[in-house]
């Protein structure tokens, strides 16, 4: 049950990878058909799963460089905006969203309002149950043992402050570059290079999101395929063949359904927000599954959860589940 409902949230994640792809290239190459672009790039992709013998140390380097890049980037535009640092001290202070409330998503002439689509894409990214699922596989993909806990840790604090930085950092950014302005557009969200890019700031936006869209496309997608091999009792590692082939199922299901989506002429932000947010779907068994594994005195041994981890877990399921139903009723009013 785990293998299938984790692979069928990466085939949402992959979805809207897809379309993150095609809209940035379609702004650098206007007279390209993305269907195009998405079937050379997910071909690309495919040889390379196939072609490369140490999968995982490639992407692991790669996304070091990757995200070392994007903080890089994000810290000179943040400080070449020069933001009110009172107003980045006001920020910290809780205040309730504009717009944002607790009701059900409704259907309103045809059209669905659902103010909270966009904290539920947020928790869908950040609080990610389907990636803290995998870290299994990927501490053994390491090789690490018990000894290499510590390490662990503080790699998992590093990991949790340097995104919570860049996230930081970009609504600093657009709070002070595109305030009060909805990001309804590609347009409008490249304003925000334009402190460090100036004029160029669109086409730069664009090779920065191909690049992040880059950056979990196989992964994401290898995530699926691996948890799915060992769900059925098959070998996990990435370098295995069935990982390999779940993968590649993964790739082409992300694929079809952008393919698609960009046929209903929708708007690329808002297919890939609507998508994020459907992956908020399955979490719940996952949470449940970890809460109920890092209990297992087999398993975890002296490392067990305490009380305190076990309230701060029960919590964490809490919003898991009210955010599911959310997406639930969102689905179901699509449908209808």
């Amino acid at each position: 049950m785990i293998g299938i409902n984790l692979c069928l949230i990466c085939g949402a994640f992959q979805f809207s990878n897809n379309l993150a792809v095609a809209a940035a290239a379609e702004t650098l190459i206007p007279k390209v058909d993305a269907h195009w672009i998405l079937l050379g790039f997910n071909g690309a992709i495919i040889i390379f799963l196939f072609a490369a013998k140490q999968v995982y140390r490639f992407l692991e380097r790669t996304m070091k460089i990757m995200v070392a890049l994007m903080l890089l980037c994000f810290l000179i535009n943040v400080v070449l905006s020069r933001p009110s640092l009172l107003g980045i001290a006001r920020g910290f202070i809780p205040s309730w969203p504009e717009g944002v409330s607790f009701g059900v998503p409704k259907k309103i002439d045809g059209a669905i309002q659902d103010p909270m689509i966009l904290i539920a894409s947020l928790l869908g990214t950040t609080f990610s149950v389907a990636a803290a699922f995998y870290q299994g596989n990927m501490v053994r993909e390491k090789g690490w043992t018990i000894k290499d806990y510590r390490r662990g840790i503080g790699d998992s604090i590093a990991g949790v402050s340097v995104l919570t930085g860049i996230s930081a950092i970009i609504m600093i950014t657009a709070a002070r570059v595109i305030p009060d302005r909805p990001a309804e557009n590609i347009g409008v969200l490249a304003e925000s290079l334009q402190p460090l890019l100036g004029s160029v700031a669109h086409k730069f936006f664009c090779v920065g999101l191909l690049a992040v869209a880059m950056n979990p496309f196989l992964i994401n997608a290898m995530i699926g395929g691996g948890i799915l091999a060992d769900g059925i009792g098959k070998p996990p590692r990435m370098g295995d063949k069935w990982p390999r082939r779940f993968t590649v199922g993964v790739l082409l299901a992300g694929m079809v359904v952008a393919m698609l989506a960009l046929q209903t002429g929708q708007k690329p932000v808002t297919l890939i927000i609507f998508g994020q947010a459907l992956t908020v779907l399955g979490n719940p068994l996952m949470a449940v599954t970890i809460l109920w594994l890092a209990n297992k005195k087999d398993i975890m041994g002296s490392r067990r959860n305490t009380i305190v981890l076990n309230i701060l877990g029960g919590l964490g399921i809490v919003v898991v589940v009210l955010m599911a139903v959310r997406v639930l009723i969102r689905v179901v009013l699509t449908l209808t």
